[in-house]
């Protein structure tokens, strides 16, 4: 049997080849194990990873996608090979080192103590983002607050988080979730409909000057605005349930 707490860390790799060696390093520093998901990368790309995984045997482990196929859907391969590994839980971290590896500890932390909940990190920002991508956060948080019924999700963007990776399997298992920038926030409203708790846990959040962004403005907020839409559609079917819910 698993122990009640045994967390793995992901980070999903798409051609992050200039940053993800700092990253590793400073994860590595949590004493706990990583799983680096190569998401169809560039060849350069991929020697570094398979060098990283050799460097680090037994701490650092290696799945590698044929093709791109997004972020969400490297996330999930790596929900996958924890949950074989029997590892109970998985804590997601940016490649590109814009999450201070820091705050990992007081993920693990919190981890131990809530073992059932969803621990979302919420970026406390510097000057280094872009004020348009800070705005348009603000619009998805206000569709997922009409969609979960609640504010107790502070900021569903957000990849830094540690998931109970039982309550993600069942859902991974039965419903129909977005693959690519879509994941995070859905996951997220997904959990929250099943009843899974939320604790939302400041984080430090830095945009690299040199850093390397997948996130296509016009097809990924495309993907995004349709999100809201199927997910406010089914929250619609199952409103008598939240609001119920919100009486208890």
């Amino acid at each position: 049997m698993p122990d009640v707490f045994a967390p793995l860390v992901v980070i999903p790799v798409y051609n992050h080849e200039g940053a993800i060696a700092q990253t590793l390093a400073d994860v590595l520093t949590c004493n706990v194990p990583c799983l680096l998901v190569d998401d169809g990368s560039s060849e350069v790309c991929a020697a570094v990873l398979q060098e990283l995984e050799d460097r680090h045997p037994g701490t650092v482990f290696l799945v590698r996608l044929p093709q791109n196929r997004g972020k969400g859907a490297a996330v999930c391969a790596g929900f996958h090979e924890a949950a074989r590994r029997g590892y109970t839980h998985v804590l997601q971290i940016d490649a590109d080192g814009q999450h201070d590896a820091r705050d990992i500890p007081k993920f693990l932390e919190m981890g131990r103590t809530y073992p059932d909940r969803l621990i979302c990190g919420c970026p406390a920002y510097d000057d280094s983002v872009p004020r348009l991508r800070l705005y348009a956060r603000y619009l998805t948080h206000v569709w997922v607050w009409i969609n979960t019924l609640s504010f107790s999700v502070r900021d569903s963007m957000c990849g830094f988080r540690l998931y109970p990776l039982s309550h993600v399997m069942d859902i991974l298992a039965t419903e129909r979730v977005g693959m690519r920038m879509d994941f995070d926030t859905e996951i997220i409203v997904r959990l929250h409909w099943r009843g899974v708790g939320i604790v939302n846990l400041d984080v430090r959040v830095t945009y690299p000057r040199d850093g390397v962004s997948h996130f296509d403005v016009w097809r990924d907020n495309w993907r995004i605005t349709c999100m809201h839409a199927r997910l406010f559609l089914l929250m619609l079917r199952q409103l008598p349930r939240l609001l119920r819910r919100r009486l208890v």
